[in-house]
């Protein structure tokens, strides 16, 4: 009798099993998906011109980190071309070669860092506030950038036609009914297609096409590492991982994701990405902020905008700069004045006094007025932190 009572309690009370996120494919997926175009594509169609890179390959390859990612952690987790890299290579017109060097030596660093559990040191060293000002310096630079750069890039029609795309942002913003989006993409695409949009263009760059492979050489290797990786990997730690996993806290903190599960994705697409011409990439903070502001709330965000990049890529690839050149950049620049004020936002979280609030406006000013100013922003926080007796605030609290 009593094995009988044990047997129906099974059937009656199942195991408890880990629950897993769904990931969802609604119209608030569709509109997270641009929440963080204004950043990746300005920086992928700068790097892939002025690198001479193979455009499907940096298409294909970006895409399917995006799907990669968004079915790994089935939250808005994004992948973002790394910016300190990207920004010396198109000032600098640095080539292909060294650029695929240096992504896989920022893969071999981040590996080491992830499987030695330095990255797992830093979450418990580094303070709260100091994390939440990186937040904010880098809130503060994409509102910066996108006010001074986007906005202004097509003249009067280009405030006009931001102004009007930053009403509706603000007029839609958080509705999930309407996603503010799908609005803002819709009025970019009606303006490209009236203003600036040749079929000819279109169709000279369709035809089918697939990432071409490759091999880093050891001398492109160590140049990339000393060019690229070393201003690389202060921003890396300190924005795509330690912030990234901050914010991942605040806005899914049932996931309990770690700094080493983030360190070590990004590790791994930078260990294949220069293998087949993709562009290196990171998570982000900022990016996680976007997806979530314009109604991302799954990995299905992710997912669809990878695929959008797959789709360019494969069919589109060998003329994908002049069809991503038309999209207006006021409208890219407003997406990401939104994605900027998002994370500036949450930064100031949690600010428990007026102190916490002054290590985190220093961090923030010097991680975007210094040269290495994430490294040294990280640094002063730190040392200022502790000396206030706030060092015991760190992310693991």
């Amino acid at each position: 009798m009593a094995d009988l009572e044990i047997a129906k309690l099974r059937v009656e009370r199942p195991i408890a099993r880990p629950l897993v996120p769904a990931i969802r494919f609604d119209r608030n997926e569709l509109a997270g998906a641009f929440g963080d175009i204004g950043t990746d594509l300005p920086l992928i169609v700068g790097v892939a011109l002025a690198a001479h890179l193979d455009g499907t390959s940096v298409l294909v390859m970006f895409g399917l980190m995006q799907i990669l990612t968004g079915l790994r952690y089935r939250i808005p987790m994004p992948v973002q071309p790394l910016k300190a890299v990207a920004a010396i290579v198109i000032a600098q017109r640095i080539g292909g070669p060294v650029l695929y060097g240096a992504g896989l030596a920022i893969g071999l660093v981040m590996l080491l860092l992830s499987v030695s559990g330095i990255v797992d040191w830093l979450a418990r060293v580094v303070p709260r506030t100091v994390v939440r000002g990186i937040q904010f310096g880098l809130g503060l630079q994409l509102a910066t950038l996108a006010i001074r750069e986007y906005v202004q890039s097509d003249g009067v029609w280009g405030y006009v036609l931001a102004g009007v795309a930053f009403v509706i942002a603000l007029v839609f913003i958080g509705n999930r009914k309407y996603p503010a989006a799908l609005f803002l993409i819709v009025l970019g695409l009606v303006y490209a297609f009236a203003f600036k949009l040749e079929a000819a263009s279109i169709l000279k760059g369709i035809g089918f096409g697939l990432p071409k492979f490759r091999v880093p050489q050891g001398q492109d290797i160590l140049t990339g590492f000393l060019l690229l990786a070393l201003p690389q990997i202060p921003l890396s730690l300190g924005n795509s991982i330690l912030a990234t996993r901050q914010i991942a806290e605040d806005l899914f903190p049932e996931r309990r994701l770690t700094v080493r599960q983030i360190s070590l994705t990004y590790a791994l697409m930078n260990l294949i990405n220069p293998f087949f011409g993709g562009v290196p990439t990171c998570h982000g903070s900022g990016g996680m902020a976007g997806h979530y502001a314009f109604g991302a709330r799954t990995g299905g965000s992710v997912i669809i905008e990878g695929a959008l990049y797959v789709v360019l890529g494969l069919f589109f690839g060998r003329g994908f700069d002049t069809v991503v050149g038309v999209f207006p950049l006021p409208i890219l620049g407003v997406i990401l004045l939104f994605e900027g004020l998002a994370l500036m936002l949450l930064s100031w979280r949690g600010a428990a006094s007026k102190g916490d609030l002054a290590i985190i406006f220093l961090v923030g000013l010097i991680a975007i007025g210094l040269p290495y100013g994430y490294l040294v922003g990280m640094l002063v926080g730190i040392g200022i932190a502790y000396l206030m007796g706030r060092g015991a605030i760190t992310l693991g609290s």
